[in-house]
């Protein structure tokens, strides 16, 4: 049996990626931005589809949907542009989404004990238990997982 602890409400942005929902932090969130032209180039980075150039910045969009839906996205509605932080310095990271997106508030449950590590918590809101997300364990989780120092070691 385990112990589920709850943590104070704070405001999410439920996002939907397929058909699932999915919470990130508000804090975490600059903007929802309409679809704009979508720049690829050749490159080995995991999860990176190309770049968006929104407001003078050069953006990274990431499509972590693989991750949490098992497939890639396809056409999407918006980006949600949210900031990961290198070291002390935010930069805006962008995800497509397909479905609307809604601000809610809740209590948010520590996350089961076998959840991926991209999951914190679970958010229920309006009787609805949704997975929140960790953004930054999210779009360097395929990396992690697929480099050699995180494969299991063989005996000699």
């Amino acid at each position: 049996m385990s112990v589920t602890t709850a943590s104070p409400s704070g405001s999410f942005v439920l996002l939907q990626v397929g058909k699932r929902r999915f919470a990130l932090s508000a804090r975490d969130v600059a903007e929802l931005a309409p679809p704009v032209r979508l720049h690829t180039f050749p490159h080995d980075s995991p999860l990176v589809v190309g770049v968006i150039v929104r407001r003078g910045r050069i953006v990274p969009v990431y499509d972590v949907a693989p991750i949490l839906i098992g497939r890639a996205s396809g056409t999407h509605r918006f980006y949600l542009i949210a900031s990961r932080f290198f070291g002390r310095v935010a930069e805006p990271s962008a995800i497509p989404l397909h479905g609307e997106c809604e601000l809610a508030t809740g209590e948010v449950f520590s996350a089961a004990s076998d959840a991926p590590p991209y999951i914190t918590g679970t958010l229920v809101a309006s009787g609805e238990r949704i997975p929140v997300l960790d953004l930054e364990a999210l779009v360097t989780y395929q990396t992690v997982a697929q480099s050699p120092a995180s494969a299991p070691e063989t005996p000699s």
